[in-house]
């Protein structure tokens, strides 16, 4: 069972998702939270596989709520999908900094936001990168005060080989592993394992915390 809490602070909203998430047999929704404070409480609680966040809410942002969900030892098998906007870009590098694992639009297809809940919890690619590359590309291009690459230090590359830099280019061009396997003329396992073997050395929950470091370190920019 898929075990989800829902943070958003307009009822409407919570309620959608609710009756949704419900009425499929191998998810439930185990809290609702009306701010990121009580988003973090009920997280503490109840140790949800996924917590859909929004990020404009009162008390505690959904940015800050993710980071601290992220941070706490006792949550390390709960991902953070942010609920966003296209008139909000402008957080969407903050969230990916913050440990979000990825991205849904708020008017996202009913069968979509049920096929992300069980990609994310399956753990595959959590969420389509190629989406949260789309994202943080407009959010670079309507944002010059994005971090730059180059004040990111070289160190997060330096225990890396130089296939491993190879393959984390790609997966911050939004490749999937099957992708990268044929792109490098690698089997699928051996790809699959250049990746686990980044998610140790980088220290990343997950693929969208290797497409910002991909982008942070510069091995990708919005311009290639």
């Amino acid at each position: 069972m898929i075990r989800v809490l829902l943070a958003d602070d307009q009822t409407l909203v919570r309620n959608g998702f609710r009756a949704l998430l419900d009425s499929e047999d191998d998810i439930t929704v185990v809290g609702e939270a009306v701010d990121g404070e009580q988003a973090v409480e009920l997280a503490r609680e109840t140790a949800p596989d996924i917590v859909l966040m929004d990020i404009r809410m009162p008390r505690l942002d959904g940015l800050a709520a993710t980071a601290r969900i992220t941070a706490e030892p006792g949550l390390a098998g709960t991902r953070v999908v942010v609920l966003t906007t296209f008139e909000l870009d402008e957080y969407v590098f903050g969230a990916l900094r913050a440990g979000a694992s990825g991205f849904l639009l708020k008017d996202i297809e009913t069968s979509a936001l049920l096929d992300a809940v069980r990609v994310v919890h399956d753990g595959e690619a959590l969420l389509a990168p190629r989406v949260t590359r789309m994202l943080i590309e407009e959010f670079v291009r309507l944002d010059p005060a994005a971090p730059a690459p180059a004040a990111v230090p070289d160190r997060q590359l330096a225990a890396l080989t130089q296939r491993e830099r190879q393959v984390l280019a790609l997966v911050g061009h939004g490749l999937s592993n099957a992708e990268i396997a044929e792109r490098l003329v690698l089997s699928p396992l051996t790809a699959k394992t250049h990746v686990s073997r980044l998610f140790l050395k980088l220290g990343a929950r997950d693929r969208a915390q290797l497409v910002v470091t991909a982008y942070e370190t510069g091995l990708v920019t919005a311009e290639r």
